[in-house]
């Protein structure tokens, strides 16, 4: 499996232009012949471009200078020197650019094939010719072309999904998503075993839409214990959470592990605290009193929030539970 990295600090510079040309035309009875001396290239500049096929920064873990190709210089003849050539680095989609050195946001790439330029490539200096007057007919001098930009900037990956599953380690989201797409996260009965975000695609007739399983959440996520800003930062773009409850657990009564995870995705930000959720009690089929299923539903509905629960196990609830997640991705998007 390949190693989740979602962020990446690289050194990217422009191309420099290339130097204008002094020469000079052989003609009798011209002072040196006339300038002749043609224009430096541009120098290529360096473009990010978000693709599709990439999930993970982890190609910058170990390349991390990008330089685009200079210009050539100008020549004789009035020939311009040829433009260097852009460097395009491929990034995935969701990737947030910011400069180092003054923490601003440069760009957010959010669709497939989105470009932004990060480092201009330098203009080309002027050849002699370009300096031509009817007074000085003969310049000796030519200009140099100009520096690149160049800048440290840093690239931190946002996932795009459109449902976010949020919940305690072991709350059963990684059952849940192999359940209802084609992803295969790890799964096994111990906290973290969601150790980078997974993606898959949930299909309800013909309408289809992105889920997120991201690593667990603890308490003191939004202090960055265990895994939790790496988590937060990928719920940030959803448009719906969906809390999923370990229902069979004795250790936690359902309504303190809602509330808590609530408390550290306000303390994180308030902004995702306030995103639509819908509150799924999982592993119904381990419940075995099952008068605590209605006393969670009762609970959850009496504080507004749509309740379902499910068993990702025997398949128990889970259509009835898309129909209805599918129809406010819809609602969300303005379908």
């Amino acid at each position: 499996m390949a190693k989740f990295i979602d962020r990446a600090k690289i050194y990217v510079k422009g191309g420099d232009g290339g130097n204008g040309c002094v020469a000079f035309r052989r003609e009798k009875f011209v002072p040196k012949g006339g300038p002749a001396g043609g224009d430096g290239g541009r120098g290529g500049s360096v473009i990010l471009v978000a693709d599709s096929g990439m999930h993970t920064l982890l190609d910058f873990k170990h390349k991390r200078h990008f330089k685009a190709e200079r210009g050539r210089h100008g020549e004789g003849n009035k020939r311009t020197g040829k433009s260097g050539e852009d460097m395009i680095i491929k990034v995935p989609v969701g990737t947030v650019v910011k400069d180092v050195e003054t923490g601003k946001i440069i760009g957010d790439l959010t669709k497939p094939g989105d470009k932004l330029t990060v480092a201009k490539g330098g203009k080309g200096g002027r050849g002699n010719s370009a300096f031509a007057t009817p007074t000085r007919r003969a310049p000796d001098f030519a200009e140099p072309g100009e520096p690149g930009e160049e800048r440290w900037i840093e690239l931190e990956l946002k996932l795009i999904a459109d449902v976010g599953l949020i919940g305690f380690p072991n709350a059963g989201k990684s059952t849940f998503l192999s359940r209802i797409t084609a992803a295969k996260p790890e799964i096994a009965d111990y906290p973290f075993t969601t150790l980078r975000p997974i993606l898959g695609v949930a299909k309800v007739d013909d309408f289809s839409f992105v889920v997120a399983d991201i690593p667990g959440l603890i308490e003191g996520a939004h202090a960055g214990k265990g895994l939790g800003h790496e988590f937060l930062r990928h719920v940030e773009r959803t448009k719906l959470l969906l809390h999923l409850i370990d229902l069979s657990d004795p250790t936690r009564e359902p309504e303190e592990a809602f509330e808590k995870i609530n408390k550290e995705l306000h303390l994180y930000s308030p902004k995702l605290s306030k995103k639509p959720q819908i509150v799924v009690g999982t592993k119904i089929d381990a419940v075995t009193n099952k008068s605590k299923i209605e006393k969670a539903k009762k609970y959850f509905e009496s504080k507004g929030y749509p309740f379902f629960a499910i068993s990702a196990v025997t398949g128990e609830g889970i259509t009835e539970l898309l129909r209805y997640i599918a129809e406010k991705v819809k609602e969300q998007k303005g379908e």
